[in-house]
């Protein structure tokens, strides 16, 4: 097998920036910038961008989100107002918001704010559901990557078993739009790992095979 170079995936990675309908601009900017500029950049790969989205990257970019005040404005998103999703604040030590997302067969999604990062997650399996982890581990290595945006983890719960997770992670300043997408995207991701990697889940007794 001829391996190939990093710029073959830099070429591959442009080609489907290009299939999407995106064209590639180059710009000069001070650094101090440059979180700015990528929060500008995700916004304007969205199709639906108004130019209110981008005044508020640029007037208000330190501005961060905490648990209650991005609750409330979710609240105001059409996802969540036409009942496509609900949304709920989890009270406890370490605050968070649980979105279940009814038109993705009710997956739960875990949203939290920790200082300047938002995390969004799925608890995909435990450990003791798959058939063979250490193939498992090795197929997600090779495979993660076809899962635009999100990334999978193994996380041990307070219930003291090991979980994968599904995980998308973005700055605690980030616009309304970019957050929704991410959640729509973890969402639709879960569903492709879930076909992915059905051969490694352990079946149900009594399940064909």
């Amino acid at each position: 097998m001829t391996r190939k170079s990093g710029a073959h995936y830099q070429r591959m990675f442009r080609e489907r920036l290009r299939a999407q309908g995106l064209i590639k601009k180059d710009v000069w900017i001070l650094p101090e910038h440059a979180s700015t500029l990528r929060q500008v950049e995700k916004v304007l790969r969205l199709p639906d961008t108004q130019p209110s989205d981008i005044e508020r990257i640029t007037m208000a970019e330190e501005t961060l989100w905490n648990t209650q005040s991005l609750y409330e404005e979710l609240n105001n998103v059409e996802l969540f107002k036409s009942d496509a999703a609900t949304l709920e604040i989890i009270e406890g030590t370490d605050q968070c918001l649980h979105i279940v997302m009814h038109e993705y067969a009710d997956i739960p999604i875990f949203l939290s704010v920790s200082g300047e990062q938002i995390l969004a997650e799925v608890i995909l399996w435990s450990t003791e559901e798959i058939n063979d982890i250490t193939a498992f581990n090795e197929e997600v290595l090779r495979t993660h990557k076809l899962l635009p945006l999100s990334s999978i983890s193994l996380d041990r719960w307070p219930d003291g078993k090991d979980y994968y997770c599904l995980f998308g992670a973005l700055s605690a300043s980030s616009i309304i739009p970019s957050i929704v997408f991410e959640i729509e995207t973890l969402a639709d991701n879960v569903i492709k790992a879930s076909e992915a990697y059905e051969r490694f889940l352990v079946k149900p007794e009594g399940a064909s095979a």
